[in-house]
């Protein structure tokens, strides 16, 4: 396996930030980590990299020790919150980490990716706070890792750059890479994610596919148009509504059925937070 979390805790005093939590990813995988504030997700992901280490249980990346030199230099990682060298400038950042990788990718392709070409020259200290995240999640991938581990990557990116970052995650899974992600948003995580780890209270709730996430809500939703207005129904017997809506002679229009969405199926297995 390339990620492990063996009955995984952190304890701070009495408070349990994580409780026993087991999961493992294969190679090829995007595992979202989902949950609310404080479910235990960051830490989680701090100790699997090596950077807490675990009150009790066991975390590995690729079978060893993720402390281990060989291991980090298998890994790409983006924190929640990241600096630099203010006068440094793009492209030194992004060269001296892709010198610490034996086989880096290439730097200016890279760069590029994350629509950073245009300020290789730029210093640091003059990016801004989206620009800087992009940087973030470039010198990610400049080692040309197996394993990104991402806390919140698309935080602070506009729209255009948040699809431009999944559009790059997507090839890089489907070229064998493997992606264990936090976010907080909901379509982030049901258009990327082929896994969901659901924590609530520094414990696993849920870990399955989106898809199967989504179908643990019985309920789906009824909407039509009344008077000007989008009535939206919530029932776990959309028949009836219909059957009910038709037979009352409302002049309605514009009916449709959805799904559930992700989110509620988020706030059923965490008890009403996300």
């Amino acid at each position: 396996m390339i990620v492990t979390a063996q009955n995984l805790c952190k304890t701070y005093g009495t408070n349990k930030a994580v409780d026993g939590a087991n999961f493992a990813i294969d190679r090829g995988e995007i595992a979202a980590v989902l949950g609310p504030n404080g479910a235990g997700k960051t830490t989680t992901l701090e100790m699997l990299l090596g950077l807490r280490a675990p009150t009790a249980g066991v975390a590995k990346l690729f079978d060893a020790d993720p402390r281990d030199v060989t291991v980090r230099r298998r890994l790409g990682a983006t924190p929640q919150q990241s600096s630099f060298p203010e006068t440094l400038r793009v492209r030194e950042i992004a060269e001296f980490v892709a010198a610490q990788y034996p086989k880096p990718a290439n730097v200016d392709s890279t760069l590029g990716a994350f629509d950073l070409d245009a300020l290789a020259r730029r210093q640091a200290g003059g990016l801004s706070g989206g620009q800087q995240r992009r940087l973030a999640l470039a010198i990610a991938f400049i080692g040309n890792p197996e394993l990104i581990v991402l806390d919140e990557p698309t935080t602070g990116l506009d729209v255009e750059a948040r699809r431009r970052v999944w559009a790059y995650l997507r090839e890089y899974a489907a070229a064998g890479g493997t992606v264990l992600m936090s976010t907080h948003y909901i379509e982030e995580a049901e258009t990327l994610a082929s896994r969901a780890i659901v924590f609530s209270g520094g414990r696993v709730v849920f870990d399955a596919s989106p898809q199967a996430l989504r179908s643990r809500i019985r309920t789906r939703r009824v909407l039509y148009d009344l008077d000007g207005e989008c009535v939206d129904v919530v029932s776990s017997d959309a028949d009836a509504v219909v059957r009910s809506l038709v037979n009352s002679a409302v002049p309605f229009r514009n009916l449709r059925i959805t799904e559930s969405s992700l989110e509620e199926a988020l706030l059923t297995v965490t008890g009403g937070n996300v």
